[in-house]
């Protein structure tokens, strides 16, 4: 099995920074795309970002130039620097991975828990 574990969540003020943090491990062959997704209370889960294993990157709209995805291949970790964080920012943020476990040729995807990101004065 895989697994995927979030860290970094938090409150902070308008303006402020979280940098979260997202490891997999397990019987993994091999990771394709990893990322972010968030889901704020009452609306669906939406992309955040997301990064291929060459480094590819797709934003949301809503953080580009405010947020930067990062990945450590060799580490199997995925991590989301969110700068100048708005209220419309808080919601639980869910990292993602696309993955090709071991005695397997298909991928999968796989999700963390979730962790709490609050925007509040």
């Amino acid at each position: 099995q895989v697994q995927l574990v979030e860290s970094g969540g938090g409150l902070v003020q308008p303006g402020g920074s979280l940098r979260l943090s997202c490891a997999a491990s397990g019987r993994i062959q091999r990771i394709n795309a990893m990322g972010w997704y968030r889901q704020a209370p009452g609306k669906q889960r939406e992309l955040v970002a997301t990064v291929t294993s060459g480094g590819s990157t797709v934003y949301a709209d809503s953080v580009k130039g405010r947020f930067t995805i990062s990945r450590d291949n060799a580490k199997n970790m995925v991590a989301l620097q969110m700068n100048s964080l708005l209220p419309g920012d808080t919601a639980v943020y869910y990292c993602y991975a696309g993955v090709v476990p071991l005695d397997s040729t298909w991928n999968r995807d796989f999700w963390g828990r979730g962790t709490q990101v609050t925007v509040s004065p």
